[in-house]
């Protein structure tokens, strides 16, 4: 076991990151959902049906990549896509009965993922919120405290120039 008391502070929380994510993922995979798809089910949840490229804005990827996203989710049955007979290029997207189950599961695997529930603790997630905005207020023109940081988790795809590419892959 590597001395983690010597490791610097970014790059615990880089690794502790990817290992969440894996071990995440590799349980996400029983309900048939992928963690990109929690993050687009959860928004849903939250705002309600909107334009794929709306999903796409608040999510921080490409709309291709929210696209290969939603085709996942909507093969499983987790969302609906009705396309917007004005525009025939835009979709409206729903979340449905069954992406709300899978969104209740996904929650129930993230509170048990580690032991006594440390993901889930309200110091942790006030000390990730903070490094959140304050790090993404300049790129992503939010204000440190302000309304846009409360969006939801910045994603970038494969393509979209950011570091979590891997998270929609």
């Amino acid at each position: 076991m590597p001395d983690l008391e010597q490791w610097p502070t970014g790059r615990l929380l880089t690794t502790a990151a990817r290992l969440v994510e894996h071990a995440w993922n590799e349980r996400l995979v029983g309900i048939g959902v992928t963690h990109a798809g929690v993050i687009a089910l959860g928004v849903l949840a939250d705002q309600g049906a909107m334009t794929q490229a709306g999903l796409a804005q608040i999510v921080r990827v490409q709309a291709q990549t929210m696209g290969k996203t939603l085709s996942r989710l909507e093969a499983r049955g987790h969302v609906t896509r009705v396309r917007n007979d004005l525009d025939r290029r835009s979709h409206t997207v729903s979340i449905s009965a069954e992406g709300r189950q899978v969104l209740d599961a996904a929650a129930d695997i993230e509170r048990t993922l580690v032991a006594g529930g440390g993901l889930v603790s309200e110091e942790l997630r006030n000390h990730l919120q903070r490094v959140i905005r304050e790090l993404g207020a300049p790129r992503w023109n939010w204000t440190a405290g302000g309304a846009g940081a409360q969006e939801g988790v910045a994603l970038e795809g494969p393509g979209a120039g950011g570091p979590a590419a891997t998270l929609l892959t």
